[in-house]
């Protein structure tokens, strides 16, 4: 697998989003304030690769 991959994400601000993201690559997380960045960033992908890789 090259990527990882988030379906019908819900937490705080985010609903229902879905988002593949490159391993081995940058990534930035780009948008307004109170888009939910910080919770997909630090709750939803670190708790997905902490599941999935750990």
């Amino acid at each position: 697998m090259d990527k990882i991959i988030l379906k019908g994400v819900r937490v705080h601000n985010l609903k229902n989003v879905s988002l593949e993201i490159p391993k081995n690559k940058l990534v930035v997380i780009t948008g307004v304030s109170g888009s939910g960045k910080s919770s997909l960033a630090f709750d939803t992908i670190y708790a997905e690769s902490e599941r999935r890789y750990l």
